[in-house]
């Protein structure tokens, strides 16, 4: 057992709160703090939702509502010794603690010293704190902010933690919302049962989350991730929809909250190269911005930032010297490569393409696909995520993460101290300063 439990029962005495000098900043204290992370959202995303809301040949591209917030850029790499770029758990702690780690690491340092995170912090200083995201809760990014583990792929123990760890006898995280009831409602244990045992409210489509009246309440609405944007039905609820929510219940506090927003299957769209689900979910993501930015506008007590982990697969706006994407390719099409790949294997009838793509293959990619469908689902997924990055010019370098250095966006009190460029570690370490 880690001993974790030490520092969070003697936050106000804790030599590993990282500080920042007040020579250099002039802060001021914060009540509601709302903190964004669009997984794997580097500036080709951002760059792309511009192009995407464009469409047009025509004029200057209008603004997204990111741009007008833009202050800054962070770098991402962690302190890992077999690797220089970040996962999401080493990238999720640094954003949380303060601290740059290893490559796994959920809430530790490279020494493997469990450190207080900004939830945490905010919990003690009498705040109420959300989670809120589209992967299952306990995932890595998410669990970064109010778990202590060497291994993020320790799900079962991190759904554990987020039960029984507490701060003052209070349990650490009041709002739990995205996927994950694999592993809170287990053979085992649960978990599900305690936490309304435990007067919070549990809901499991969107029709409960909007009816349910609990201040403090657990939602869970898949198994493990929620279907991406594009591919959801009524039942389950938007980014959006779930940050709403959380905020509703989150601002009953007097004394405030921290909210942590992801959006997470940014970053799985990227490693598939699958631009579709991608701005889907960029989308998505965009619209839970704009839920936070219209509760904290003419507040003067709220911050808003939102960033990236890192990012992922390499995504370029042009392949092959084109020099002209093509977002209305993308625009046109109503599922996910996944879905669409599944209904092809159901029915083996290619004309059910028509339902989800609304634009004309060349005769050889439908042979192409006719093909597949004697093989794996996989395959057919793969090669209409192939036909679509061509068709709609998009470009990647990499299944994987990369290196380079990610946007910050922010709107209200203190704003300006997230300007110019920082490390990733430094988010963390001036959240503590102004919710101090």
């Amino acid at each position: 057992m880690l001993n974790s439990t030490i520092l969070l029962n003697d936050l106000s005495f804790n030599p590993f709160i990282p500080t920042i000098n007040h020579h250099y900043i002039r802060t001021k204290k914060v009540k509601n703090v709302i903190l964004l992370i669009g997984d794997g959202m580097g500036f080709s995303y951002t760059t792309g939702l511009r192009y995407l809301n464009h469409d047009s040949q025509k004029g200057l591209m209008s603004p997204t509502i990111f741009d007008q917030y833009f202050v800054g850029a962070q770098s991402t790499y962690s302190l890992d010794t077999k690797s220089n770029i970040t996962d999401s758990a080493a990238a999720g702690t640094a954003l949380s603690t303060g601290y740059k780690t290893f490559n796994g690491a959920i809430g530790l340092t490279i020494n493997k010293q469990a450190v207080p995170t900004v939830l945490e912090y905010a919990k003690f200083r009498g705040k109420s704190t959300g989670l809120v995201g589209t992967s299952q809760i306990n995932h890595a990014t998410l669990a970064a902010f109010a778990a202590h583990s060497e291994s993020r792929n320790e799900y079962n123990k991190i759904a554990d933690d987020y039960f029984d760890e507490r701060i003052d006898g209070n349990h650490k995280i009041d709002v739990m919302l995205g996927g994950g009831t694999s592993y809170f409602f287990r053979d085992d244990r649960n978990l599900t049962e305690e936490f309304v045992k435990n007067r919070f409210g549990y809901v499991s489509n969107l029709q409960e989350l909007m009816t349910n009246k609990n201040e403090q309440l657990l939602g869970l609405f898949a198994p493990i991730e929620l279907p991406k944007q594009i591919d959801r039905d009524q039942t389950v609820p938007s980014l959006s929809q779930m940050t709403r929510a959380a905020l509703q219940r989150l601002q009953q506090n007097p004394n405030g909250f921290f909210l942590l927003v992801e959006g997470s299957q940014i970053d799985w769209a990227g490693h598939d190269n699958d631009i579709v689900g991608a701005m889907s979910e960029v989308k998505d993501f965009e619209a839970a911005f704009k839920e936070t930015i219209h509760f904290a506008l003419d507040r003067e007590d709220t911050i808003v930032i939102a960033t990236a982990d890192h990012s992922t697969g390499g995504m370029s706006i042009d392949r092959n010297d084109n020099y002209k994407w093509n977002p209305s390719v993308i625009k046109s099409i109503l599922s996910t490569p996944l879905v669409i790949a599944t209904q092809l294997h159901k029915t083996k009838d290619m004309t059910a393409l028509k339902q989800h793509m609304h634009f004309t293959l060349h005769e050889e990619d439908l042979k192409t696909l006719q093909s597949t469908l004697e093989m794996e689902i996989e395959d057919t997924r793969q090669a209409l995520i192939n036909i679509i990055n061509h068709y709609s010019s998009t470009g990647w370098t990499t299944k994987g993460h990369t290196g380079e250095d990610v946007p910050i966006y922010a709107y209200g009190l203190n704003r300006h101290l997230f300007s110019g460029r920082m490390e990733n570690s430094d988010i963390a370490r001036i959240l503590f300063d102004i919710i101090d």
